[in-house]
């Protein structure tokens, strides 16, 4: 019988919502073993001069326990 556990994190970009995804998912996997999915749950960006200056995604990371 697998276990699987959900963390939440939150991570930013400049470049756009696709490469906030990557890092996030890249950096959680050097921590978490066994990662299996991911779903974005929320996505904002802050405003600097009327320009999108960053992107930031919330993250749902799923992973499976090891027995």
């Amino acid at each position: 019988m697998s276990i699987a556990k959900v963390t939440e994190v939150i991570s930013s970009s400049t470049v756009g919502i696709e490469d906030a995804v990557r890092k996030g998912v890249a950096r959680a996997s050097e921590t978490l073993d066994n990662v299996e999915g991911v779903w974005v749950s929320d996505i904002k960006c802050t405003v600097n001069g009327g320009e999108v200056a960053e992107w930031r995604v919330t993250l749902k990371i799923t992973f499976v326990l090891k027995d």
